[in-house]
């Protein structure tokens, strides 16, 4: 007997629903219905809504919306990018597939504030930037306005969080923050560091603060290491911790401090061995759910979280030979089946952030037609609004 695949099934469910009301569905048994819709996409989930009461019923249950998520394979690439015509910003969604061919096609364009948001946004003054994303929800911030807002695009849902309070007696205050879930307690938390320093680089604090989704405060906890600087301008999620990037004030030697979202601990990730250190780029990153450091052209990944002994190298990026730019890869976006490596680099010429191909089995270059650097995104069910 031949198998019948799941997509094969949907447009049989669908043109059932079309004869039948609540009152004779399911045809097939609520549970099998469950275990179908569980393994499809959000867009034709959200379609099939509008079938019928029970259906709708079952897709808007948040227990659902996570067996989904733990069963989703759909990824994408998305970027955020600024429209001055329309006073707002683009969400654009690609597939996550190795062709970069022709990406005219086949894209999901949202816009950000969405027209359900009544919240705070001022196109004249907001400058907000995707902090990160964790279970099909982006972490916006607002360095200008000092707004964090939790976003699911493809379900249209939005929220914006407490305002924190800073510290005004201290000069040159900075911000960077982090987005992640914790698995204890299965909720979200934003994690903000605010540091403070003087005119003679010295700092005078490490203040951070934590927000619980579903609270309507932030608490401080214990202080950040004041022997170190973070370098980037937002944390990465992995292994349950927000993961920084950081300088030691003293030496300028660099490091990976953690902060464990389900005790609010930090800890130390030791990098690779790597030699000249202080004279090269490094770039922290994610890919495939590991650690993902550049080192100069080098790339490496901690394939056990916390392992020192499992990074691992995976490849040399080769110098471009380009007479009219030199290029300094940043970031990692994804590794693909066929030996294709989608990287992001900043031009020196112009200090935009563009994304590159790389063929690693091949050696080739090609460059890519998007506006932006891309993250790779898991689309999901799962609302911020608690």
């Amino acid at each position: 007997m031949e198998k019948i695949s799941v997509v094969n099934l949907v447009p049989i469910i669908t043109l059932a629903s079309l004869y039948f009301d609540d009152s004779l569905l399911p045809i097939l048994p609520l549970d099998l219905i469950e275990e179908i819709f569980c393994r499809l996409p959000v867009k034709l989930l959200l379609q099939l809504r509008c079938v019928c009461k029970s259906w709708k019923s079952l897709i808007s249950d948040p227990k659902f919306a996570k067996k989904h998520l733990s069963l989703s394979t759909t990824r994408h690439l998305y970027y955020l990018s600024y429209s001055d015509p329309l006073d707002k910003y683009i969400f654009t969604s690609y597939p996550l597939h190795p062709i970069f061919t022709n990406i005219s096609v086949n894209f999901t364009r949202l816009e950000f504030p969405p027209h359900n948001y009544d919240g705070n946004y001022n196109p004249n003054t907001s400058d907000y930037y995707v902090v990160g994303c964790c279970n099909g929800i982006l972490c916006l911030a607002d360095d200008v306005e000092g707004f964090i807002i939790l976003w699911n695009p493809f379900i249209e849902k939005i929220k914006e969080l407490p305002p924190f309070q800073k510290q005004q007696n201290l000069y040159h205050g900075h911000m960077t923050y982090g987005f992640g879930f914790d698995y204890l307690t299965d909720n979200y938390k934003v994690v903000v560091l605010c540091y403070y320093i003087h005119d003679d680089n010295h700092v005078e604090k490490m203040e951070v603060k934590i927000h619980v989704l579903g609270t309507n405060i932030w608490k401080n906890i214990q202080e950040f290491p004041c022997d170190v600087l973070p370098i980037d301008k937002s944390g990465h999620f992995v292994g349950g911790a927000i993961n920084w990037l950081v300088s030691k004030v003293s030496s300028s030697k660099r490091t990976i401090v953690s902060c464990n979202l389900r005790n609010e601990s930090y800890q130390e990730i030791l990098p690779p061995n790597y030699e000249n250190q202080e004279v090269c780029y490094w770039h922290l990153g994610v890919l495939r759910d590991c650690l993902c450091l550049i080192c100069g052209d080098d790339v490496w990944l901690m394939k056990e979280y916390g392992n020192k002994d499992s990074w691992t190298k995976l490849f040399t990026i080769p110098y471009i030979q380009d007479p009219r730019s030199s290029y300094g890869f940043t970031k990692v976006v994804n590794i693909f089946e066929d030996h294709q490596v989608l990287l992001e680099y900043i031009e020196d010429e112009t200090s935009m952030r563009k994304s590159i191909v790389y063929d690693f089995k091949n050696n080739i270059f090609k460059f890519t037609e998007f506006e932006s650097t891309p993250e790779v995104y898991v689309e999901s069910l799962i609302s911020p609004c608690f």
